[in-house]
């Protein structure tokens, strides 16, 4: 018998039948965490039929974003940017969208680290991967915008100005979340399949999981989003987080 898989789990949060996201409460990603853990003792406890044919276990990881290096660039004019990196006592969130007041552009960006204890083995290979974050406000309130997210890769993971620019730092890959982030996501976790990101950043070997968060390309949309980043002590709960599979 085959073990349970958490990305087929996170898979079905993450889309329904019609296509659109399903948002999961922060109790609710407490579950998937423990169930992806579990899962992945099971797999770490070995079938029999798939050591029999040589085929290694899965592997499930659960990896927090990096609030040192998390951050966004709001473009105020063609040529000039804000940028805004590291969370600290009077900052713990991060934007994304069109203000619909000010009409400038934000872009997040957030940094997974791939290394380490808990992280992605170079020579592994992807499974799955899913990334989560949790909506804390929806401006305005009646407003609906579609997300991309993108694979970028820059180093030292410093934030510079002209990152919010796709040509200066092109993007490397690119998903879009399904369906509009709407106020029906605030205080909710909205998912997103990173599988084909996550392979690009293996491929390339990676030592982070960096991605910029940003309006989908077309007709503005006029709303922007502000996504969670807390590093108060339940951060483990409310922050970015990145679950791969992998063997």
């Amino acid at each position: 018998m085959e073990s349970a898989n958490a990305l087929e789990i996170a898979r079905s949060l993450a889309e329904t039948s019609s296509g659109q996201h399903t948002a999961v409460s922060v109790k609710d990603r407490q579950v998937c965490v423990a169930i992806s853990v579990f899962c992945a003792l099971l797999c770490l406890a070995g079938c029999g039929g798939n050591d029999a044919v040589g085929i290694p276990p899965s592997v499930v990881t659960n990896i927090l974003s990096n609030p040192r290096f998390d951050g966004d660039i709001e473009q105020v004019s063609p040529t000039s940017y804000a940028v805004t990196q590291g969370m600290t006592p009077t900052v713990q969130s991060v934007f994304a969208g069109i203000d619909p007041t000010a009409r400038t552009e934000f872009r997040a960006f957030l940094n997974f680290p791939l290394g380490g204890s808990g992280g992605v083995p170079l020579n592994a290979i992807i499974d799955g991967a899913f990334l989560e974050v949790l909506v804390d406000n929806v401006i305005p309130g009646n407003g609906s915008v579609p997300i991309r997210v993108e694979l970028v890769a820059f180093q030292p993971p410093t934030l510079i100005g002209t990152d919010f620019d796709r040509t200066a730092l092109p993007p490397l890959g690119a998903v879009l979340v399904s369906g509009n982030v709407t106020a029906a996501d605030i205080g909710q976790f909205v998912p997103v399949d990173v599988t084909s990101l996550m392979i690009l950043a293996q491929q390339r070997g990676l030592p982070e999981f960096q991605v910029r968060i940003m309006e989908n390309l077309g007709p503005p949309s006029f709303t922007l989003i502000e996504i969670d980043d807390a590093i108060t002590a339940d951060r483990p709960q409310r922050a970015p987080l990145l679950t791969v599979s992998y063997h």
